[in-house]
């Protein structure tokens, strides 16, 4: 089943995705902001993740935090663990300019229909930095809408507890100024007036785009973020939302 799709003006809109973007701007300059990512540091097999830590967190500089992260290994499965360094004075955060981003855009508030799954689901997500491989995501249920006559099925998955949408569409493949960042973007998917919060309630959830923003590998190649599936790419254009990082100076961060 499908919802057809809605548009919604809030009052206040305008100033309330002002204060999202000034949030957004306090959070990715921060000391452990995606722009302060300078490092990321995966341990030998067998090494003692606790020691490294200590080790790297004594050695560290007075605008180094340190802290650990784990994953599978894409090809084994096996625990790997890793260390991060953040730098408050990264050349990042040194040389960022904004955010650019749409102005907004009512016709991009969507209401659809959230529908969980009887189990817990995975869906493979081709990541930025696995050469082609897919690491399976836990996706709950299915986000459904329909919009100018065409039904969509999109694929969310669970991100410490609240459903994060990874999408793309054209603009993706644009340049100039509607031009948004070519991997694609993220969204965080919102439940709807005063139903369920937890994934195992079916009902309605928005996708608001006006707040889909860009993704953190668009802050510091030190990232490996997730790729959108096939069914959350849009063949058309979304004009709403963060589009590009922007820095002074020509600065780029593919080339440190």
């Amino acid at each position: 089943m499908t919802v057809p799709a809605t548009t919604t003006t809030p009052p206040d809109a305008a100033a309330a995705l002002q204060s999202w973007h000034a949030a957004r701007f306090r959070a990715v300059t921060s000391a452990t902001g995606n722009l302060a990512l300078v490092e990321t540091r995966w341990l030998p097999a067998g090494t003692d993740p606790a020691a490294e830590f200590a080790t790297a967190l004594a050695a560290a500089p007075a605008t180094v935090t340190v802290t650990t992260l784990s994953r599978r290994n894409v090809d084994t499965g096996e625990p790997e663990h890793g260390l991060r360094f953040w730098d408050s004075a990264s050349p990042a955060i040194q040389a960022f300019d904004t955010i650019s981003a749409f102005d907004y855009n009512p016709d991009w508030v969507i209401e659809a229909l959230f529908t969980p799954v009887a189990t817990g689901r995975t869906i493979p997500f081709e990541h930025i930095r696995d050469n082609g491989g897919s690491r399976d995501l836990v996706v709950p249920g299915d986000i459904t809408f329909s919009r100018d006559g065409v039904d969509y099925s999109l694929s969310a998955f669970d991100d410490d507890g609240t459903l994060l949408l990874v999408f793309g569409d054209a603009t993706n493949r644009r340049s100039g100024e509607t031009a948004t960042y070519s991997s694609g973007r993220f969204l965080f998917v919102r439940r709807s007036g005063d139903g369920a919060a937890g994934f195992g309630d079916a009902g309605p959830v928005t996708l608001d785009f006006n707040r889909a923003f860009v993704p953190p590998c668009g802050f510091s190649v030190q990232y490996n973020c997730p790729l959108p599936p096939a069914q959350n790419r849009f063949a058309g254009a979304i004009e709403a939302g963060e589009r590009e990082v922007v820095f002074t100076g020509g600065f780029d961060i593919y080339a440190l």
